[in-house]
């Protein structure tokens, strides 16, 4: 099997375990591939050493396979998928050290591992969170045990038993205690007797009495003890009862080095100092022989004084009065003089006492006996024969043996009566209904020397292991078989042959008693016999070759060596008889007690030497009839009796056990040594259970676990509707043999290897897929990076380029501009020579021009002259000779034209004849027309383009003509000017030398001046710029003395600002901390009444059960009522004091108040002040304010005058009104308005008139705001509405989208479920609409009736003495009156008899979900005030009082009946939510209608008509206060009781977010799975209960101001248990569950958004809870992501962030866990910090509530009283 699980492992890189003789084992790593016979294994250590491992050549076994990293410190040994020796080692290590967890699951048992630490992991906010938890869901504790074992007694109806067990030193003491400690703090006791303080007081006792400082543990139980808590039926306690076994009597006298005796002797020593103490006349520990043989009597850290004041105050917890306690300290410490009791050698067969022995006499005189009487026996013995008695000197070491088993007994038998009364003050005074027993007992034990001792404990842990398999076989089997699923007879090691070896006929345990029994007796004979019996017939027996007087017994766990010397002494445990009968003839009562029972048990031979240890078996208490053999028993036979009664009591209860492990031997905090821890494991049963589970299905999925973790492994086609066909379709294909695991009903068996395989299947699938995502990222990445290369090579080339490109440029431009240079700086040159040569050339050429000029003219004149002679001489010969031509052409012409025509005249005739000719013709002649006509217009186009261009031949030889001969004129003019300029250039050229002289000489003035001007300018310039210095720097020196008194007024202004703040946010807190303290005494002197109230009940049922008791009973009844009586006038009195405190505390908030406004009034004053300064000087006469000032004044003056005048207008409105109205005074209205109109002139009356006006404004201004608040509350009805619309569309869709995913069945059924829903709202609301319309028609008739009446009665009364016209104007002024009907004045007046009626018609017996549903809200409060109102404004101030006190103890008891039914049935949030509104609501009326201005500035002019006139309320304003303040705790804790289980399981565990976190493989202990089951709650389940909270508090009116504190309130709950539940599940600490808790908290911030609640501090208290998710997702490995986490979870503690952090736990393979590097990185940056060192916040944090003022705008007298209400006896005033 192994190999094919190697083959299957990649057996190159197979991790495997190899023995080693140091850290036994290690792991290592295959390097080399395992083939079937070879015999070495080639292997790489961890620290990179290639060793060579050689395997069995007999068995050939294989190493065992390591475990993978995922599996790596589980919560549960069983959960790993390779269930071995090293893998519990490693998995308990790594726990141990890295983790510093010490707590871990291995199946059904508790490994719990000392840390030799104090750890924060015990408080009551641990057990608080344990409190109600299954087994599975939270990290392993011993408080998971407690609860598992109370949660099984409370559902199977069952007793429980808690075994813990382990060697000395591993913490078995602290477990049992704090399991009772969770017992008692979670169950609580069934009356005020303090029983669970009781049950928690023997453990100091008992420690003190039993434990003592070993090597091995400084508070090691010397004793082993079943202590059974008893229950009532509802599961409280009512009492305990305790057992004891194996008391090490040996300590008393005898201790080894470095160990101590019992605490108790020490404690005395420590305490000898004081007076009551005096009398035993103890010192210090040094000085007694008992107390100082093991050298090192302190313990570090431990105050035995402070001990022993601690375990006085045990005892009279628990009913062990002064004078007993006196009585067991004078036995102790005569204990410990008697142990200093020196015996000398008389000679060799006797000894002596010397006379007057100072501790003998000590010894003596505090037990009451005589001196010579103990002397003489401690020294002597008496022999009895047949016929006489002798008395016999003993030698001086049996003398001393004998004192010290005298010493031993006595105390022996204190132990046995203390352990007697303390069960005594723990029995229940009621019937026990269950019970659960906690076992503290030795564990396997072995020593280098084991005697009597060690046997009797190894032997009781041979019973123990024996049904502790015989259990986890039983488990195992009906796990099976509850599956239903095919198994075989699990074979497990069966210890019955050892047992049998010990206890039965013939055992060791026989031979011993039956070789006590003899005369000549010995060690010696006793091992011959066992020998001889069982050496030859047993295999578990054997003998060791070097000694005759030892065995071997092969134990469970291992092979011990018992040494046979001391066994019968031992077990015969004797003592002198003559010692105990003087100790019976004490003079102390105690010790006569002690020892009236004692019989008397001798030795035929004497008392033995004593061994090193003794011990004591507390039997089992016998009837007095019983015979005298039954107390010679030995302590073996006790100890096997008493073993068989406790295997009994056990074997009828379940057990759970807890299994102690100590690390080392060092005591060094969490320091594991794996030699100690292997052997521990070994004998505790740990690796049998290993065993046991290896051997059938170890692990155990449930079908949708499996699919869940593994659904990677599916392909799309595999997945099924049906989750097991799924998980079993899949398995054939991934495991192919089908003995490697089973299906059960629920779950997946598979054998040791498989999860193993499976997750290296998933591994590899999600290597792949997480390979495929890094080649893509990777991909991106680099093509990423090469994009950016790339454009930064181009861009790097662009630049270089244009750089380059720019050098060209300028190099170009520097070349281009050269090259101009020297262009113009060569063309200047050149033309300069050019002008030169082209001035001379001009000349020349104007006298050689004019001269070729002139003889141009004079030849083109001949020219001219000769061409126009020729042209008219040949013009006359051409024409001549054309005429000649043109004749004889015209001549040949006619006579050729003649010739022709004659021919075609002829043709002409003859074709004229015929028609086709002329058709012919006609064509012929038109195209010939056309032809000519064509002809002419071309000839006349030519024609007109000769003409024209003659035209322009003619215009430009005009022209030119003009143009010679303007060119002519223009050389003569040259000409002419030639001659006139060579004349004048010898006059220019003197000027010109003239003109130079005079340029010269003007040139040197001109520098002269210039000189001058630059010298002046410069001084003036040298002369403004130091001017100009000087102004900057008076400039500078300015503008640095304002900034500094600008800088000083800010900094005076922001210091001062901010030390107001400082003291007012001081001021603040401590305001919040008084009304915090304030309202936890308010709850303080509430739980007190109650507690007065019960103990009154208590009394009076003791009273009356008094009557039918004996007298004995009577008795101790009138005991405890006279007890009872003191506790009530102590509870009196402490009563009194919280009311004094809680008057104190009501003086200093009123005091505080008062300090507030007072720095208020300071702080505006202040800045008032402030601002003045800043100004000051700024109002002098003359200056701008002074002159707005005045515009104001003015301004103000002319709107007074303004007003006057509108004053005497509305004056005289009034005035006419006012005669328009009264008629009968028409006549003498008009002086009396002359009179008003003359007084008014007086400035008094315009004063009043202006007051009036003002008044007349603010009533407006009132109506005005009335009516804009009445707008703004139907704006937000319609919003109300429109969201209710919204929220009901969104549920409907989600109802729709729900039942969709039903079948088809149920969502029929779902469809009718919600149609009934709706319709059932719809009648509601229907209904409250109709007795909204009732109302409405009700106030409307009313009304019509009135205005009738008034009406009639006008109509009446004018109809005869007005005219019509003044009848005209009547009828609209009763428009202009807005009155109401004054038969109504919102008061309700009852009867003194009806007051109980009404209290319980409108308190006791309404119910919010029925009729109070359909009310306006806050009825009741408006109800009950209407009717103050009435007995105020009739003066009766009993009626008043009565009905204030009756309203106030009236819904404190409704609340206190809704308290009791909430223990009972569940929690009741809408009758609280609907008390606490309408106490809230009369609070408010109380404060509005008082008429105190600041609550009177928000009403109407009528709701101030209504304000109390008679009685001044305030201190019932108090104590409605105080009472809102219970309703509003009460409402908190039903809160907290019904989101307390949605909590965990929609925060954490379930999976809001598909697919996003696997579930890793589990153990026995299985966790609640994260899939949403049916009945398991979600995260919309949460949601949906805060909005019914919400909708609740809405509907009933509650203020919102009150509803954010509530929300707030709910969402730190929501906060403070998930993140405690996260520092408590190793599970829930993963990448993933960050996401997942990140995403539901933004669900909340949405729901917070949705209800307009963000800005109510409801989000902040959710930050620790954001911080933990966020640390579990960020990155954890450098020092930038520590000083990262150390700044973003500034609101999570030093040891909240050190634990998520060790808790971490990757559910992948790919994911890292946390370093123990960074995890003390962390430690040392947050070590500065100064906070608190509690691990879980505290859930039962009430934030302070404040009630703010919150007057309501409903006229009383528009409140109409439903008929629902009963209240018809009520009357309206």
């Amino acid at each position: 099997m192994w190999f094919c699980e190697l083959h299957s492992c990649e057996p190159e890189f197979a991790r495997v375990w190899i023995p080693d003789a140091d850290e036994v084992w290690k792991s290592a790593e295959l390097t080399k591939n395992y083939k079937h016979g070879d015999s070495t294994l080639h292997l790489t250590l961890e620290d990179g050493m290639d060793i060579e491992h050689k395997l069995d050549d007999k068995t050939k076994n294989l190493p065992h396979l390591r475990n993978p990293d995922i599996l790596v410190g589980e919560n549960d040994l069983t959960a790993l998928s390779y269930l071995h020796e090293p893998a519990v080692l490693h998995n308990l290590k790594v726990r141990f050290t890295d983790s510093k967890l010490i707590y871990t699951y291995c199946g059904i048992v508790l490994v719990a591992i000392n840390p030799y630490e104090n750890l924060p992991i015990y408080g009551s906010d641990i057990i608080n969170a344990y409190s109600g938890q299954n087994m599975g869901d939270m990290d392993p504790h011993i408080f998971a045990v407690a609860e598992e074992a109370y949660k099984q007694m409370a559902r199977d109806e069952r007793n429980q038993s808690i075994i813990v067990s382990g060697e000395s030193g591993a913490g078995k003491t602290v477990s049992a205690k704090y399991a009772m400690r969770y017992f008692a703090t979670v169950s609580g006791a069934a009356t005020e007797a303090n029983v669970e303080e009781k049950v928690l007081a023997s453990n100091p006792i008992m420690e003190a009495i039993g434990n003592a400082k070993t090597t091995r543990n400084d508070n090691s139980s010397r004793f082993g003890k079943y202590i059974e808590i008893g229950f009532d039926k509802r599961y409280r306690i009512i009492g305990a009862n305790m057992r004891t076994y194996l008391l090490e009597k040996s300590r008393v006298v005898f201790q080894a080095d470095e160990e101590r005796n019992y605490h108790i002797f020490y404690q005395l020593c420590a305490s000898s100092h004081l007076p009551e103490f005096k009398n035993l006349k103890l010192g210090s520990a040094d000085v007694f022989h008992c107390t100082n043989q093991g050298r090192n009597p302190v313990i570090d850290g431990v105050d035995d004084a402070k001990e022993m004041c601690t375990t006085q105050h045990a005892f009279s917890l628990l009913g062990i009065n002064e004078l007993n306690q006196k009585g067991l300290f004078q036995v102790l410490a005569a204990i410990l003089h008697l142990g200093n009791v020196e015996i000398k050698d008389r000679d060799s067969d006797s000894s002596i006492i010397p006379p007057n022995n100072r501790h003998l006499t000590v010894f003596c005189e505090l037990m009451g006996v005589t001196y010579q009487d103990m002397s003489h026996w401690l020294c002597h013995k008496k022999l009895k024969t047949a016929q006489e008695t002798y008395i016999k000197p003993i030698p001086r070491l049996q003398a001393s043996n004998a004192r010290d088993a005298l010493a031993k007994h006595i105390y022996a038998k204190v132990f046995n009566w203390i352990v007697d009364h303390v069960n005594k003050s723990l029995r229940a005074t009621v019937k026990q209904h269950s019970f659960i027993g906690v076992l503290d007992i030795y564990g396997f034990e072995t020593f280098e020397i084991n005697s009597f001792e060690q046997f009797c404990i190894n032997y009781a842990n041979e019973k123990l292991q024996q049904q502790f398999n015989m259990h986890v076989f039983k488990l195992e089997q009906e796990e099976y078989l509850k599956e239903q699923i095919p198994w075989t007879l699990i074979d497990f090691y069966d210890n019955q042959p050892c047992i049998n070896l010990i206890e039965a006929k013939m055992g060791v345990l026989d031979l011993l008693d039956e070789e006590c029994k003899m005369p000549k007796g010995s060690d010696d004979s006793w091992a011959q016999k066992l020998y001889n019996t069982h050496l030859k017939t047993c295999s578990l027996f054997e003998k060791p070759r070097m000694s005759n007087k030892a065995f071997i017994i092969q134990h469970f766990a291992d092979k011990v060596q018992y040494q046979c010397d001391g066994f019968l002494e031992k077990n015969k445990d004797t003592v002198n008889e003559e010692q105990i009968n003087v100790l019976k003839a004490s003079k102390l009562d105690l010790l006569v007690e002690l020892f009236q029972d004692e019989e008397k048990v001798t030795s035929p031979t004497g008392t033995a030497p004593g061994g090193r240890t003794r011990l004591s078996v507390k039997p089992k208490e016998v009837r007095s009839g019983a015979s005298s053999k039954e107390h010679k028993k030995t302590v073996g036979c006790q100890f096997r009796n008493s073993l068989a009664m406790l295997m009994e009591t056990l074997n009828a209860t379940t057990p759970h056990y807890v299994r102690c492990i100590k690390p080392n031997d060092l005591k060094f905090p969490f320091t594991f040594d794996p030699k100690r821890a292997v052997q521990q494991l070994r004998a505790c049963g740990v690796l049998e259970t290993i065993r046991i589970s290896a051997a059938g299905f170890p692990s155990r999925w449930t079908y949708q676990e499996f699919f869940s973790r593994y659904r990677v492994l599916m392909k799309q086609k595999d997945v099924l509707s049906d989750r097991r066909l799924t998980c079993r379709n899949v398995l054939e294909k991934l495991v192919q043999d089908q003995d490697k695991y089973q299906f059960g009903k629920t779950k997946i068996f598979f054998r040791a290897g498989q999860v193993a395989y499976l997750e290296k299947l998933r591994a590899d699938k999600l290597r792949k897929a997480c390979v495929r995502i890094q080649k893509t990222i990777r991909c991106w990445l680099v093509r990423k990076k090469y994009l950016r290369k790339k454009h930064a090579a181009i861009t790097i080339q662009r630049y270089t380029r244009g750089h380059q490109a720019r050098c060209l440029v300028k190099y170009m431009r520097q070349t281009l501009a050269a090259i101009t240079i020297q262009k113009f700086q060569r063309m200047c040159v050149q033309r300069k020579v050019y002008l030169q040569k082209q001035a001379a050339a001009l000349v020349m050429q104007t006298i050689l021009r004019a001269y070729m000029a002139r003889q141009k003219y004079q030849g083109l004149l001949r020219n001219h002259k000769a061409v126009f002679i020729q042209k008219h001489v040949r013009g006359w010969l051409a024409r001549q000779r054309y005429k000649r031509s043109l004749r004889a052409i015209v001549y040949l012409q006619c006579c050729i034209r003649r010739m022709k025509a004659k021919k075609e005249l002829k043709k002409l005739k003859i074709e004229a004849r015929s028609v086709e000719h002329f058709k012919k013709l006609n064509v012929g002649m038109e195209n010939k027309i056309m032809q000519l006509q064509r002809k002419l217009d071309e000839q006349a186009k030519d024609n007109r383009v000769t003409s024209e261009r003659l035209n322009c031949l003619e215009t430009s030889h005009a022209v030119e003509s003009e143009k010679l001969k303007v060119e002519v004129s223009k050389l003569k003019g040259i000409e002419e000017e030639a001659k006139n300029n060579a004349n004048r250039v010898t006059s220019l050229l003197e000027q010109l030398e003239r003109l130079r002289k005079e340029l010269t000489t003007t040139q040197k003035e001109k520098k002269t001046i210039e000189d001058w001007a630059t010298k002046y300018r410069d001084e003036m310039e040298k002369m403004v710029a130091e001017l100009k210095q000087q102004n900057g720097l008076l400039k500078t020196e300015k503008d640095d003395l304002n900034r500094m008194i600008k800088e000083q007024s800010q900094q005076m202004t922001e210091k001062m600002t901010r030390a107001l703040a400082e003291e007012t946010q001081q001021l603040e807190s401590d305001l919040n901390e008084e009304r915090s303290r304030y309202q936890n005494l308010l709850t303080e002197h509430l739980r007190l009444e109650e507690r007065y109230d019960d103990l009154k009940e208590e009394i009076t049922l003791s009273v009356d059960v008094t009557r039918g008791m004996d007298t004995s009973l009577t008795l101790k009844l009138q005991k405890r009522v006279t007890e009872l009586e003191q506790e009530k006038s102590s509870l009196r009195n402490e009563l009194e004091n919280k009311e004094d405190q809680f008057q104190r505390a009501r003086v200093r908030r009123q005091e505080l108040d008062s300090e507030n406004k007072k720095l208020k009034h300071d702080l505006t004053a202040m800045r008032q002040s402030l601002l003045g300064n800043a100004g000051a000087g700024a109002g002098a006469p003359g200056s701008p304010p002074y002159k707005v000032l005045m515009d104001q004044l003015n301004s103000s003056c002319e709107e007074l005058e303004v007003r006057k005048e509108e004053v005497l207008i509305l004056r005289s409105q009034l005035v006419s009104q006012k005669e328009a109205m009264q008629h009968k005074e028409t006549m003498t209205e008009p002086v009396h308005y002359a009179e008003d109109v003359h007084k008014m002139k007086d400035s008094g009356a315009i004063t009043q008139a202006y007051l009036g006006l003002k008044e007349t404004n603010r009533l407006l201004e009132g109506q005005m705001q009335q009516q804009r608040r009445s707008y703004d509350n139907e704006v937000e009805v319609l919003r109300g509405e429109l969201q209710s619309v919204k929220e009901e569309n969104n549920r409907q869709q989600q109802l729709l989208a729900q039942n969709l995913q039903l079948p088809p069945e149920a969502r029929i059924e779902a469809s009718l479920q919600h149609e009934i829903t709706r319709l059932t709202n719809e009648n509601l609301d229907l209904m409250e609409q109709l007795e909204k319309q009732d109302k409405t028609i009700r106030k409307l008739k009313k009304q019509l009736k009135v205005f009738s009446k008034k009406i009639g009665e006008m109509g009446a009364g004018h109809v005869e003495t007005i005219s019509p016209g003044q009848m005209v104007e009547e009828t609209v002024r009763p428009v202009n009156i807005p009155r109401r009907e004054k038969d109504f004045q919102g008061m309700l007046e009852y009867k003194k008899e009806d007051e109980l009626k009404l209290v319980k018609n409108l308190i006791l017996e309404l119910k919010p979900r029925g009729v109070a549903v359909n009310l306006i809200p806050g009825l009741p409060a408006y109800i009950l005030f209407m009717c103050l109102r009435h007995a105020d404004y009739v003066n009766d101030d009993q009626k008043v009082r009565t009905l204030l006190t009756s309203t106030i103890n009236s819904i404190k008891k409704i609340l206190k009946v809704n308290t009791v039914i909430t223990l009972k049935r569940g929690d009741d949030f809408e009758t609280v939510s609907f008390w606490l509104s309408n106490t809230c609501r009369f609070l408010h009326c109380l404060k509005q209608y008082s008429g105190d201005e600041s609550f009177m500035k928000h009403n109407t002019p009528k709701q101030n008509d209504h304000c109390l006139s008679n009685f001044d309320l305030a201190e019932y304003r108090q104590v409605l206060s105080d009472l809102a303040i219970q309703i509003y705790q009460q409402l908190i804790k039903c809160m907290e009781n019904i989101l307390q289980p949605m909590i965990v399981s929609g925060m954490l565990e379930h999976e809001t977010i598909q697919g996003v976190s696997g579930v890793k493989p589990t153990g026995l202990r299985k966790r609640t799975s994260s899939i949403a089951d049916e009945g398991t709650y979600t995260l919309e389940s949460i949601l949906r209960q805060l909005s019914a909270f919400h909708s609740t508090m809405c509907q009933h009116g509650t203020d919102p101001e009150l509803i954010k504190q509530v929300v707030k309130q709910q969402f730190y709950i929501i906060g403070a248990v998930t993140l405690n539940n996260l520092l408590l599940r190793k599970d829930m600490c993963s990448w993933s569950k960050g996401m997942q808790i990140r995403y539901n908290v933004s669900q909340l911030e949405e729901w917070l958004r949705d209800k307009s609640l963000m800005l109510c501090g409801a989000k902040e208290t959710l930050e620790p809870l954001i911080q933990a998710a966020q640390l579990l997702q960020v990155k954890k490995k450098t020092d930038e992501d520590a000083e990262a986490i150390c700044s973003m979870c500034n609101s999570l503690s030093t040891s909240q962030i050190v634990k998520v952090l060790n808790l971490y736990t990757p559910v992948n393979e790919f994911e890292e866990r946390v370093s123990v590097t960074f995890i003390r990185t962390i430690q040392t940056r947050l070590r500065d910090r100064c906070e608190t060192p509690q691990l879980l916040m505290d859930t039962k944090i009430i934030y302070p509530v404040t009630f703010p003022f919150n007057p309501s705008s409903l006229a009383l007298e528009t409140i109409q009283i439903p008929g629902s209400l009963n209240l018809a006896f009520l009357t309206r005033v």
